[in-house]
């Protein structure tokens, strides 16, 4: 994901011209904020994606191994992938626009966007292991086990963001 003031290499004529203009400087950096809140909320929800076509594939591959007693798990698993990217969908935005009522401070915006950073890392792990799964037949318990760990640090490092936001932490 790009930092938010790379925006400024795509801005057009008129941003160049408005960002003149006292006070609209601000607003057009929180303008670029907003849209990579955006884009990193896509990125997250897309990989979460991809982890359950993985678990989709790996479903067919454990019903064709007669492995089912592990199913269950992997219905856990999913469930809580879905219910990660419901809230990250839903979720409060880490930004405050220009006629917000309520106003993000911008140190705490750089602590989101820290926040977030570190957030994209722990995904894209838990995608890696949910990919890596098919390769573990044998040990399949206790990876899923793994993965769902993995997937509890996320829930908690996502309330963590969540309180950052709010002003709790």
């Amino acid at each position: 994901m790009a930092e938010p003031f790379e925006h400024t290499r795509h801005r057009n004529w008129l941003e160049t011209i408005l960002r003149y203009i006292p006070g609209f400087r601000g607003y057009l950096e929180k303008e670029y904020r907003r849209d990579s809140d955006d884009l990193q909320r896509r990125w997250l929800i897309h990989r979460l994606d991809t982890c359950r076509l993985s678990l989709d594939n790996l479903t067919g591959l454990i019903v064709e191994t007669c492995n089912i007693d592990v199913l269950p798990k992997v219905d856990t698993v999913r469930a809580k992938i879905d219910h990660l990217s419901a809230r990250i969908g839903g979720a409060m935005e880490g930004y405050s626009g220009f006629f917000d009522l309520v106003r993000i401070d911008n140190d705490v915006l750089d602590r989101i966007y820290q926040h977030d950073i570190s957030l994209m890392a722990k995904v894209d792990h838990l995608a890696n292991l949910v990919e890596e799964l098919p390769q573990c037949p044998a040990d399949l318990t206790r990876a899923l086990h793994e993965v769902e760990r993995g997937l509890d640090d996320l829930q908690r490092h996502w309330d963590e963001r969540t309180k950052i936001l709010e002003g709790i932490d």
